[in-house]
């Protein structure tokens, strides 16, 4: 990914709406990524508990998400399986995450919803050496996971973009 200016950041977002871009607060961390071992910007709010984001490269051009957490948690005695970075994780350490859609389907209410990871962590989970979970198998190479959660991302965003 492309290094994003905090303005380029702040304009990316298609399905915010004006008091969500006031509240916008970027992340300290984005300060010192490393680009070009990202796929996309994702963090939650520290302000707004049930609140993320997500912002990657579309095309050539970035585009950002705001993510609604549902609000209560899994069993911890479970396992779940975060949708992007495949990541297999205790079950409250995965949560759905709404995504309205921009435009007129969005003010009617259209969502698409998808399991993350809680802490919005997949771009560091698939850069692991080792498995989070005991029970999980990695047989892919690093690179692999990494063009995985790429192209499962891609194909998230581009569904929401996709009109209703």
């Amino acid at each position: 990914m492309r290094a994003l200016s905090d303005d380029e950041i702040r304009e990316s977002f298609v399905n915010a709406t004006r008091l969500e871009l006031e509240q916008l607060e970027l992340p300290i961390e984005h300060l010192l990524l490393e680009w070009d071992r990202v796929d996309a910007l994702t963090w939650r709010d520290r302000r707004f508990r049930n609140r993320g984001y997500l912002v990657t490269i579309v095309g050539d051009r970035p585009v950002g998400l705001v993510l609604r957490a549902a609000s209560g948690g899994g069993s911890r005695f479970r396992a779940a399986i975060c949708n992007f970075c495949h990541t297999q994780q205790p079950a409250d350490q995965v949560t759905m995450f709404t995504v309205r859609r921009p435009g007129d389907a969005g003010e009617r209410g259209d969502t698409v919803g998808t399991y993350l990871c809680a802490d919005l962590s997949c771009q560091e989970n698939v850069r692991l050496h080792a498995p989070l979970a005991p029970a999980e198998v990695r047989k892919l190479t690093e690179d692999m996971r990494v063009a995985g959660l790429r192209r499962r991302t891609l194909a998230f965003v581009e569904g929401v973009l996709q009109p209703a």
